[in-house]
């Protein structure tokens, strides 16, 4: 199958639009007829325009309330249908889409909109045009792709086909078995459209809320099953009208766009299987000298040791129970640079996976920006790609000198401790919400993760959508956290951060008491919760008293659900840029999000004003 997508899927000038659509490796491109009006040069440019950049016109759209039509509207209809194949010739395309009639003008009949269909289609042959007749979900008369079939069906003109568009098929429920027996030389081609599932008006939920494949909640691969069973082997083209994509970077968009493609045909590509991730082996910080003190004494005083050392560059691993962190001062490379653009921060994370290799070959499969340096003799060469904020994603496994990173780069100090801590609970990135949709395909594509429902939590300066991902096994978890509102504690981390990045990092223990024990012990600030929150969690919860009075002295949030409980508590921010969680989990599923509101609005009163970012 080859890739398209409609200019309408993106923002931009036109000439920008079909830059971007090149450069990320589409084949084709739809026309949206607004384009071609808007632009300051006679469509015979814009075909040329098309061609040189290597992409070939697969259609120009839309040609609307045609069939049904009484007179004299439809003679007119006919005499506008012949100035838009004119139009198509200068272009150089081949291919229309007619949607169904929306005009309360329209009449009714399957066989009056077949009749004129084949008119249609007999002044389109003459111009060297196809007609692909699709069914809107909204259409007056025809809102069902059976029915635009069967119309097909009846007008029996070589010159017409169906468009079918995943969005209008499967916004209304329909079922996509009857795909199957439609002859795959009669579809004219095919549109993809995702969306998440949303209680609105159709018209409304279509021109505002459409996404790519692989962001939304429609059952796509269903649809896409039912056609692969047709033998159709033609152009797969996005269509998708977001107000979000329209304001983004139109390079990124057609980015997305192909790599979802990409990833919805992956088995006709033989494409390496998505990455089965193990577990976070290492989170890396970018800090400077006078950071990495303040940092490593933090690191101290929640239970970890510095037990390593790089056998040639300023980077120290500290370490307790499976958690390794690392502090990179080291003056040149990728992390300085990093460090240089965004202060302390989180450069890197090291992700164990079944494969490294395979992971990496997928990555690039996908289109996904590849990261190599320099390799120093005794070092090994690890598999990296970028990943959020321009940070990066190491891949490690089990089946190579990968597995021995600590022992190969690392000079020991001393034993990793038990320490109260056990492992990564999760990761929670912050990004604009332009970019939300983005990482979640970026995601979901590469690693066999699966999404959580998103979840809008209340900040005191605004609302954050939140969803996560993980795998099956809950081996990583990965918040991905956005807010419109630009004075929320999301906002202000990417305004102090320079962008987006990890803003915090969760910690499991399996004793949240014992942990809080040894932090205050070694004099850690733990975020202080009001006393309101715990009055009403007794009446909520009917608590044990001591339990409640234990959550109450040692600022401990808590949180249950159908399968267990939940303990978190968070330390202070460290220079306005992150902080830690650590969280027990009894069976508990989600992320406590009932207790964000709380947390944040601790947060804020102990929040330095600030305005401008200051390193």
């Amino acid at each position: 199958m080859r890739t398209s997508i409609a200019t309408v899927s993106l923002g931009g000038t036109l000439r920008e639009k079909l830059a971007a659509i090149a450069e990320a490796g589409f084949e084709g491109v739809e026309i949206f007829e607004a384009d071609i009006l808007a632009h300051d040069g006679p469509p015979r440019e814009v075909g040329a325009m098309v061609r040189d950049l290597g992409l070939e016109i697969v259609a120009f759209q839309p040609f609307r309330d045609f069939e049904g039509m009484p007179e004299p509207q439809r003679a007119r209809n006919m005499e506008r249908a012949r100035r838009k194949f004119e139009l198509m010739t200068e272009l150089g395309t081949q291919n229309i889409l007619v949607c169904s009639n929306c005009s309360p003008r329209s009449l009714g009949g399957i066989d009056r909109a077949a009749e004129d269909l084949r008119e249609l289609a007999g002044i389109a042959e003459g111009f060297g045009v196809t007609i692909g007749f699709e069914a809107l979900a909204w259409g007056r008369h025809v809102s069902d792709y059976r029915d635009a079939w069967e119309i097909v069906r009846r007008a029996d003109h070589p010159r017409l086909g169906i468009i079918l568009d995943s969005w209008h098929i499967l916004s209304r429920g329909h079922p996509v078995d009857a795909i199957r027996a439609i002859p795959a030389d009669r579809i004219t081609f095919v549109q993809l459209a995702d969306a998440p599932r949303l209680d609105m008006d159709l018209l409304q939920w279509s021109r505002h809320f459409r996404n790519f494949p692989g962001q939304g909640d429609l059952p796509i691969a269903r649809f896409m099953e039912a056609l692969d069973a047709t033998g159709y082997d033609g152009w797969l083209s996005h269509e998708i009208f977001n107000d979000r994509f329209r304001m983004a970077s139109p390079r990124r968009i057609a980015e997305d766009g192909e790599r979802s493609l990409i990833w919805l045909t992956e088995a006709r590509r033989n494409l390496p299987p998505r990455v089965k991730p193990e577990r976070v082996e290492w989170v890396e910080f970018a800090v400077d000298e006078e950071g990495a003190q303040k940092l490593g004494a933090l690191f101290r005083t929640l239970g970890f040791a510095h037990v390593g050392r790089h056998r040639s560059k300023q980077v120290q691993r500290w370490a307790q129970g499976a958690i390794n962190l690392v502090l990179n001062t080291d003056a040149e490379g990728f992390a300085n640079s990093h460090h240089v653009v965004h202060g302390p921060s989180v450069v890197a994370l090291g992700l164990r996976v079944d494969d490294a290799a395979r992971a990496l070959d997928r990555a690039e499969a996908l289109r996904m920006r590849t990261f190599r340096q320099p390799v120093g003799p005794g070092e090994l060469e690890i598999p990296a790609i970028r990943g959020l904020g321009g940070a990066l994603n190491y891949f490690v496994d089990g089946q190579s000198d990968l597995a021995r990173v600590w022992e190969i780069e690392f000079e020991t100090l001393a034993p990793v401790p038990p320490g109260p801590l056990t492992g990564i609970d999760h990761i929670a990135q912050s990004m604009p919400p332009e970019e939300m949709l983005s990482w979640r395909l970026y995601y979901l594509s590469l690693f066999d993760f699966e999404t959580t429902p998103q979840v809008d939590v209340v900040d005191p300066a605004g609302v954050v959508e939140s969803m996560a991902v993980q795998d099956a096994g809950r081996a990583v978890r990965i918040c991905l956290n956005s807010s419109q509102s630009t004075r929320t504690m999301a906002a202000r981390f990417m305004s102090e951060y320079f962008g987006a990045g990890v803003q915090h990092l969760a910690f499991a223990t399996a004793d949240i008491f014992a942990a809080v024990a040894a932090f205050e012990a070694a004099g850690v600030a733990l975020l202080p919760i009001p006393e309101n929150y715990y009055d009403d969690l007794e009446a909520r919860f009917d608590l044990d008293p001591d339990l409640a009075d234990r959550l109450r002295r040692h600022n401990v949030l808590y949180d249950e659900d159908e399968s267990g409980r939940y303990f978190q508590v968070y330390t202070g921010v460290f220079a306005e840029r992150f902080f830690f969680e650590v969280v027990q989990r009894e069976g508990y599923a989600g992320f406590g999000a009932p207790n964000a509101p709380i947390r944040l609005a601790a947060q804020t009163r102990l929040a330095a004003h600030f305005a401008m970012p200051r390193s």
